[in-house]
């Protein structure tokens, strides 16, 4: 018979996620950056995640930093946010986040959400076998011949 102590349970798994404190040591130190995703629900579906707030500590290349922040629904070209915000600035809830120590290049903040997610990821070096390969997934495009009926869409509405 085990007794049911919560002290003997297994020591947690590492994850190379750092407190925010040791993630900007870590950015200023090495002029690099570090990310953490939180994701957003849907108030009528708790299931899946419809979004993500993404958060980029980097450093400002004069012993400082800063963070970018966005988010975002998943599959969507538009961010809600894309904001950057001085250290001094960053709420005491972004403080309560773990980042993994990570790089990214400019560019990959115009990618899609899950997209951005997935480069973080990668660059981490931190293995994420779960996660799809959303910038490699096939892609389905309708025929050149296709065409959008325009007439629906000032198609005056009939009363029923």
């Amino acid at each position: 018979m085990t007794a049911n102590n919560p002290d003997n349970d297994p020591p947690m798994v590492e994850d190379n996620r750092l407190s925010y404190d040791e993630a900007v040591h870590y950015v200023v130190q090495r002029n690099a950056a570090a990310f953490a995703v939180h994701p957003v629900f849907e108030e009528e579906d708790d299931e899946a995640p419809s979004g993500a707030r993404v958060f980029v500590l980097t450093a400002d290349g004069k012993g400082g930093h800063f963070m970018r922040f966005l988010a975002g629904r998943f599959f969507s070209g538009a961010y809600a946010a894309d904001d950057i915000i001085e250290a001094g600035d960053i709420p005491d809830r972004v403080r309560e986040l773990r980042f993994l120590p990570t790089r990214f290049e400019e560019d990959w903040f115009s990618d899609q959400i899950q997209i951005l997610i997935g480069k973080l990821m990668s660059a981490s070096g931190s293995a994420a076998p779960h996660m799809p390969d959303y910038e490699n997934a096939p892609q389905k495009h309708a025929a050149a011949e296709v065409v959008f009926p325009v007439a629906f869409i000032n198609a005056a509405k009939k009363p029923h």
